[in-house]
């Protein structure tokens, strides 16, 4: 659709919202109303022409005491949803009185299919009428809804009779979503709330479309094929995906079918996107949209999928899913869990302050493993997921998981302000589970961070946007696997590493002329045999070899723990007692899995030469896995020139004895 129409349109019932309801709502309630509007005007578009078809079934079907009425209906309206009241919405506007209007009104509401009641409920748009009779808006509202000015339809409004001049081109399914999804990103401006919870934008969706589907374009069958999206917003990234999907099928002469898959956790998204599913035509897609947390109550368990492509929430708390799955410590959720060669369990449970790494492993969870394609999954990310969390948290054994099972392909940073509400860099993760013989153990780095073309007017945050041509170019560095300042390529071990903890022994000078605290002791009889035993201790024992001495007292383990403290202090000079590490003196160590020889080669070079008595304690040792795009493309700030410089110097010096002269001259 044209941007311009696309923009006239959203702009008219924007302004629908300042006409009718500015002395009635505050400007933060506009959406409960211009959103459910918006749907039930469309819906009624698409009804009109065949209302008198389904009123007509709807006699036959009452006169033949049929109960599930529903399917007829609905095949009458040849829709997959229906309205059986006996009114559309344009018959609404005559009504004088406010009372006739809002039973009209509700019986017009209570007609559609159940299908649309569940929409309805999710805008919770019913609490809304009383509202809008008391102050009287409810008509000029729908007037608005039917002007002449706007057309919701998918049919063009003709200037003339004879239907040659085109006044308003018709609406496709595509261009409705792209005008849902602008509004919410509006009243989320005007609301100062997260826009990009709802909408991925469409130059990055079809960016990561063409990365799921291009690689494998020559393989599709004439066959059936899934797409998923766990965190689906409006549903504009599986509408993207489905027509990406058909249009490569048709240039490689293949027949194929989409079966689209989501699921959605906020209600009036939800309901937007349920609703673009019953304007395609298609009821059964629209049940394939679930309602609810997809990380607490997934709606598509026991589900496998072709292909995945998701923008889950970033930077966002999942406290509420974590305790209703029991507790952060006691997830058990096989998708959140790993297990090692040896059955030891690996939790991949991130800090509940950002669960976007959970996404990404429920996308993994629901891959098919016996298909010659097996699944395919892209996904956007803050960098937090790919460099946030030490060895063996949550977040590093997510990554080692993804790295050790050889699932990414890549990873490609994006520009920055490329999404409505935030500014900072976001990552598209690729993953596999059927990689080309050359891309297996290795995954893709590609810094695309310059790659962008600028808006002429910013869109929230959004300052900048992949053009085709840019996508294109990306898309090509990704398939032919390029090596270049922009794409490297690293085996799967160069993220991995040994977090090593090294110790070194306690060693303790021994001062046995110190006094022992009384107090510590609950009778003096045993007070006076401690202080005899250290007494004589030291007239046996060296005082810099703590292991010595203890023995040479002769008191139990507990008691020599309690007066230590008070006869001893560190020194490095003295004998090491075996076993216990100086606290003061660890370290940690972190080993990249490439570093020749392994750990025991780094502390041979790196660590006993400065410390030889250091040591590591295996017990402690962590696997982690991280990357770090600055490491690779980082790119140093240039440095003037030295001659550059000095004379800078010079001129400050001239400019400064100047000045000084002057002040000088002011005092004289």
């Amino acid at each position: 659709m044209d941007n311009q129409i696309h923009n006239t349109i959203v702009s008219f019932i924007w302004g629908i919202a300042d006409d009718c309801l500015r002395d009635v709502y505050v400007r933060g309630k506009y959406r409960d109303v211009i959103l459910p509007m918006t749907v039930i005007r469309r819906l009624d578009a698409l009804l009109e022409d065949s209302k008198e078809a389904v009123l007509d079934m709807k006699k036959k079907l009452d006169a033949a005491k049929i109960d599930n009425q529903w399917p007829a209906l609905c095949n009458a309206a040849g829709q997959a949803f229906c309205n059986a009241s006996p009114f559309r919405l344009r018959d609404l506007t005559s009504r004088a009185k406010k009372q006739t209007l809002k039973a009209d009104f509700e019986a017009y509401l209570d007609g559609f299919s159940p299908n649309v009641q569940e929409i309805l409920e999710k805008f919770k748009f019913r609490n809304q009428i009383d509202t809008m009779i008391e102050a009287d808006i409810l008509g000029a509202v729908i007037e608005k809804f039917i002007s002449p000015d706007i057309n919701l339809s998918p049919k063009p409004v003709y200037k003339d009779d004879a239907q040659t001049i085109v006044k308003h081109p018709g609406l496709d399914n595509h261009g409705m979503g792209t005008i849902f999804e602008e509004l919410i990103r509006k009243f989320n401006e005007e609301n100062n709330e997260e826009a990009g919870e709802h909408w991925t934008p469409r130059d990055v969706v079809e960016l990561m479309a063409d990365l799921v589907f291009m690689p494998i374009a020559n393989q599709i069958k004439d066959a059936t094929y899934s797409c998923y999206d766990g965190a689906c917003g409006t549903g504009g990234m599986l509408t993207v995906a489905q027509d990406r999907l058909l249009t490569i099928a048709r240039q490689y002469g293949k027949n194929v079918s989409i079966h689209l898959f989501g699921q959605e956790v906020n209600p009036e998204t939800y309901a937007i996107c349920k609703a673009d599913m019953l304007l395609k035509g298609d009821g059964e897609q629209a049940e394939h949209i679930s309602y609810g947390s997809t990380l607490s109550l997934d709606g598509n368990a026991t589900r496998q999928f072709d292909f995945m492509l998701s923008n889950p929430p970033y930077g966002k708390s999942w406290k509420v899913d974590a305790e209703k799955m029991g507790g952060k410590k006691e997830i058990l959720d096989i998708r959140f869990n790993a297990y090692l060669e040896g059955g030891e369990q690996m939790a991949m449970i991130p800090r509940t302050s950002d669960g976007q790494l959970l996404f990404l492993l429920n996308n993994v969870a629901k891959m098919k493993k016996d298909t010659p394609l097996g699944s395919r999954i892209a996904e956007v990310h803050n960098g937090s997921s790919i460099f946030t969390g030490d060895a063996g948290s949550g977040e590093s054994n997510a990554r080692r998981y993804l790295i050790e099972n050889d699932l990414v392909e890549a990873i490609i940073a994006l520009p920055e302000n490329m999404f409505y509400n935030t500014g900072i860099g976001t990552f598209i993760w690729i993953l596999s589970n059927r990689k080309e013989e050359r891309r297996k153990g290795k995954i893709q780095l590609i810094d695309a961070t310059a790659m962008k073309s600028p808006l002429r007017k910013n869109m929230g945050k959004k300052n900048c946007e992949i053009t085709s041509e840019i996508r294109s170019e990306i898309v090509r560095i990704f398939t032919e696997m390029e090596q270049s300042k922009v794409s490297m390529i690293f085996d799967n071990e160069e993220f991995g590493y040994w977090s090593v903890t090294v110790e070194r022994p306690l060693r303790l000078r021994i001062y046995p002329d110190r006094e022992i605290p009384a107090d510590l002791f609950k009778k003096a009889d045993e007070f006076a045999a401690v202080q005899s035993a250290v007494a004589e201790a030291a007239k046996n024992a060296p005082l810099d070899d703590w292991t010595a001495f203890a023995k040479a007292t002769k008191l139990k383990a507990a008691t020599l723990k309690k007066i230590r403290p008070f006869i001893t202090e560190k020194d490095a000079i003295t004998q090491p007692i075996e076993g216990e590490p100086n606290v003061d003196l660890r370290d940690t160590e972190n080993i990249p899995f490439t570093y020749d020889g392994g750990i025991d080669a780094f502390m041979k070079n790196e660590v006993l030469p400065y410390a030889p008595d250091a040591y590591v304690d295996e017990k402690k040792t962590q696997i982690g896995y991280e990357i770090s795009f600055t490491k690779y493309f980082y790119k140093p700030v240039e440095l003037r020139p030295m001659e550059e410089i000095l004379e800078s110097l010079k001129a400050l010096e001239r400019e400064a004895d100047g000045m000084m002269a002057e002040i000088m001259e002011g005092i004289q």
